[in-house]
């Protein structure tokens, strides 16, 4: 049992929890999958089952999280409609309760002693290449999790892949598709172009066509409208200094963190299963003779790769390495701890089965000196004390902006300095005024329009400040003098690129009509569909062109590129492979197409279970 989960988890079971621990690492108290709610107002009901507005509050808080972990300095949470965030979130959550019903409705499972095995088999929580349960809690309340918690939302997981990987696994294509989709992926086509540039040095453009040009487009050509603020700033850093840490707080905490250093201890076991081929009566039996042989002297590993029925240990003579609380059944942990060193325990019945357990060893934690760990506590107390004075000064700053007329006396009040930024407009401009919650405050018509100081902003959870508009730059025409140039180019792009479309249009009609045109064309033998050295927009259209009907007359089009020349294209001719594939192409497209068709399947089953069930959001 335990080895086909050995044996699959190098497939689709490794790749999903590697998957959950590499994304939920970037996040942290997202527990609205598994957490119970008290809570009577509903955010949606799939199927009569609920889903709460805590459960849609904390998808949505770790969709803001997740953007964080991705965007980093450049995430700015204003920028965020909480409206289309909402609706995301919430999708997602019935999507996933969705397929959660139809993984247990069609009786898909995955057993505790499953998920133990996969939780010491992964290498976010192994140190040395080892299971560690240190590693493990680390981990996880790194992510807002209990062990409980985890090992819930993992099974969830694993049952939808089970579901995911049941369909999607199941996706299959013919000989002749194969053949088919390897003939058009290995064609490849002869043409020939014809390039008509776009000449912006022979465009002439007069003084009325830049006027012209000037007053319809006048919108393009105002000076931004641009605000300088003055602001005060508020940083957590800055009260480390004003707090101490005494030695009884430092000795309190120091014990409280050793405390919770665990022991591990080292387990083998012999394992008969129930529920199979023996019945409760025959397993405990059998375990019985076992224990016997092992007490009367018999080596308990030899016994163990003759006897166990754990494949996961039996090679290994029932060793499971270290582990330590939380980690085994509940009947099966008592009875390890209650063992001392070298001790085999009497039969015990665990939900898998009936288990003689040998404690191999023993390993205490290693406990840090007091001294070695003292900047860290000295930094976790004051960081305590800081919090509640960064919260009672803010409050203060809140208060006193409110207050006055403008921000020289929460200043003083409060021993900060009042600080001016350089001009920026609704776009911003760098440093802070590149807040979005910043640019928003500088503008709002409370700050801009009312001259009021702005509502404290929190800039990080480490900084704050609040601000008012010193000045308001509005809106001005530019001189025509100082944009002439940027619009002259402008012109000689756009009627180069015209003038260039028109003569390869009616090169193209020539050509059409049997004439030969001047010029050099350039030809490109066999090219494939990711052709080097050919632009994208002319390797497409080469590609969508149809077979020339007769060898020897080609067919014509024609395509506009970025920079404004105009490309005539001859299709000389359409190869097929003349080579039969080899087996090993026949397996990679046949695995490529199936994998593609199996995505797809997945897909419309989704689909399915979206139209057939009862969803009612609120």
């Amino acid at each position: 049992m335990l080895q086909n989960i050995r044996d699959n988890s190098q497939g689709w079971i490794a790749k999903t929890i590697i998957g959950i621990i590499v994304v939920l690492l970037a996040l942290t108290g997202f527990e609205a999958i598994f957490n119970a709610t008290s809570n009577s107002q509903n955010a949606a009901e799939v199927n009569g089952e609920e889903i709460s507005r805590y459960d849609l509050d904390q998808a949505m808080n770790m969709q803001r999280r997740q953007l964080a972990q991705q965007l980093g300095q450049d995430f700015d949470a204003s920028l965020i409609d909480d409206r289309l965030l909402r609706d995301a979130a919430l999708g997602s959550l019935i999507d996933r309760m969705l397929l959660l019903q139809s993984a247990k409705s069609a009786n898909f499972a995955f057993s505790r002693e499953a998920l133990d095995q996969l939780i010491l088999q992964t290498p976010e929580f192994q140190v040395e290449g080892a299971f560690s349960p240190a590693r493990f809690d680390q981990v996880i309340q790194q992510m807002g999790y209990s062990r409980l918690q985890f090992r819930q939302l993992l099974e969830q997981e694993m049952l939808i892949g089970q579901l995911r990987a049941g369909i999607s696994g199941t996706g299959f294509v013919t000989d002749q598709q194969v053949e088919s989709f390897a003939r058009l992926e290995m064609q490849t086509r002869d043409f020939a172009t014809l390039t008509v540039p776009a000449q912006r040095e022979s465009i002439e453009v007069s003084d009325e066509q830049i006027k012209d040009y000037y007053e319809a487009n006048a919108d393009r050509f105002r000076t931004p409208e641009q605000v300088v603020i003055e602001y005060v700033e508020l940083k957590k850093e800055s009260f480390f200094d004003q707090v101490e840490a005494s030695d009884e707080e430092l000795q309190e905490l120091y014990q409280k963190q050793i405390a919770n250093l665990a022991e591990q201890r080292r387990a083998a076991h012999i394992l008969i299963e129930t529920g199979g081929e023996l019945s409760d009566e025959q397993a405990k039996a059998k375990i019985e003779e076992i224990a016997a042989r092992v007490k009367g002297g018999e080596d308990f590993a030899i016994v163990a790769k003759e006897t166990s029925q754990d494949p996961g240990s039996a090679n290994e003579g029932g060793d499971l390495g270290f582990a330590g609380p939380g980690v085994y059944d509940p009947a099966f942990e008592d009875a390890l701890y209650a063992l001392s060193e070298g001790e085999v325990s009497a039969p015990v019945q665990s939900e898998f089965g009936w288990h003689i357990i040998k404690l191999l060893g023993v390993q205490s934690p290693e406990v840090p000196s007091f001294e070695s760990m003292k900047p860290e506590l000295v930094r976790e107390l004051k960081a305590q004390q800081v919090e509640q004075r960064f919260v009672e000064t803010s409050k203060q700053l809140e208060d006193a902006a409110f207050e006055a007329s403008d921000l020289t006396q929460p200043a003083q009040d409060l021993g900060l300095m009042v600080q001016t930024t350089e001009a920026f407009g609704r776009d911003g401009g760098e440093g802070i005024t590149a807040n979005r919650q910043v640019i928003q405050a500088a503008f709002s018509e409370e700050v801009l329009v009312d001259g009021a100081n702005s509502s404290v902003i929190e800039l990080d959870p480490d900084t704050s400040i609040a601000l008012r508009v010193k000045e308001h730059l509005k809106p001005a025409p530019i001189a025509l003098a100082d944009v002439r140039d940027d619009i002259v180019q402008q012109l000689q792009r756009s009627l180069a690129a015209e003038t260039a479309r028109t003569q390869g249009e009616q090169l193209l009609a020539d050509l059409r009509q049997g004439q030969q045109p001047d010029g050099q064309w350039q030809s490109v033998e066999a090219a494939t569909r990711s052709q080097e050295g050919v632009a994208p927009a002319l390797l497409q259209a080469v590609f969508r062109m149809p077979r020339p009907e007769q060898q020897d007359k080609p067919n014509y089009s024609g395509v506009a590129l970025s920079n404004g020349d105009y490309v005539v294209v001859r299709l000389n001719g359409v190869n097929e492979p003349e080579a039969a594939l080899s087996d090993e192409e026949k397996l990679n497209f046949r695995r490529f197409l199936a994998s593609r068709v199996g995505q797809q399947d997945f897909a419309a089953f989704r689909q399915k279970l979206q139209a057939e069930a009862k969803i009612e959001k609120f």
